[in-house]
């Protein structure tokens, strides 16, 4: 297959997620084809520093791929000004892109999946995002991918043409929203993905992937998403910036080599109502773990004497 689209990957200072990333990613057909960007974020801090110099030393033995280059931050970008800049530059010059972070493993046909999607829904503008990742959720019924509103990050592709239209303008955001789009944004009230705008004005976080969603939302664009996923998130174990520990997200890696994409402009209101189910499974196992916690903790109050 020629005129792959670039894969641009973002690490920091996480030498074994870093590593079981590329191990996976080599593993795909088309990587000895493809041309890889690999990001390298500066230290924050000292206390770092040798974690970071480690995935940096690493990242320089790369190989299996078409070609290799490694970018080193000279500072601290931070995870959400390293991949708005490498995501601008490297689509800017290619036309379409392929984005990781360094807590993903990828199935063997994840780059096949991707570079087929992004060629057969190029000028299908009403599709603005590519997700290589779907939610542990029931597949009967659905067909090999759906289009939805939500955007996932988790693996990820997109074109030049739409990424120009990404903008991260907190203000203008709380202002313009109104209920309505708030609560469409929030999948009709399932989980609270604006609450992630307003922490981002609070300076609580400092994320894109929100704003990339209301990009997308906003110019009415819908973000294509395989049935079964062909991601998986090792990053919830505690070490990643914006992940807890948790493996509610995981599911099985899809071995499908021969995805079949479908013409449909609209959202697949099945998948939707699937996801919606289990986003609202999530804050009711978690509204039980709080008041079983509480209840252990009033219990060995009033049994400590």
């Amino acid at each position: 297959m020629s005129n792959l689209a670039p894969i641009v990957l973002f690490v920091y200072n996480r030498l074994w997620h870093t590593k079981q990333t590329v191990e996976a990613l080599k593993k795909n057909e088309l990587a000895s084809q493809s041309e890889i960007f690999i990001y390298c974020d500066n230290a924050k801090s000292e206390k770092v520093q040798s974690s970071v110099n480690e995935v940096r030393n690493f990242v320089d033995t790369v190989d299996g791929f078409k070609k290799v280059t490694v970018i080193k931050r000279e500072k601290n970008w931070g995870l959400s000004d390293s991949i708005t800049d490498g995501v601008t530059k490297i689509v800017n010059k290619y036309g379409k892109i392929i984005v990781l972070e360094d807590d993903l493993v990828v199935s063997p046909y994840f780059l096949k999946f991707m570079n087929d999607a992004l060629k057969f829904y190029k000028e299908e503008k009403k599709v603005w995002h590519v997700s290589g990742w779907n939610y542990p959720v029931e597949i009967d019924g659905l067909d090999d991918v759906f289009l939805w509103r939500l955007m996932n990050c988790w693996g990820w592709a997109t074109w030049a043409d739409r990424w120009k239209h990404y903008e991260k303008n907190i203000g203008k955001t709380l202002k313009e929203f109104s209920k309505e789009e708030i609560d469409r944004l929030n999948l009709d009230g399932a989980e609270d993905f604006f609450g992630q705008v307003t922490a981002n004005y609070e300076k609580k976080i400092n994320t894109w992937a929100i704003f990339w969603y209301v990009t997308i939302f906003n110019k009415n664009g819908l973000c294509l998403n395989p049935a079964q996923t062909f991601v998986e998130n090792i990053g919830h174990d505690g070490s990643g910036m914006h992940c807890g520990n948790s493996n509610t997200f995981a599911g099985s890696l899809s071995k499908n080599k021969k995805v079949c994409f479908v013409d449909f402009g609209s959202e697949n209101i099945i998948a939707l109502q699937r996801i919606q189910v289990f986003y609202k499974a999530q804050k009711k196992s978690l509204a039980t773990r709080i008041i079983n916690k509480l209840a252990r903790v009033l219990i060995r109050g009033n049994t400590i004497k």
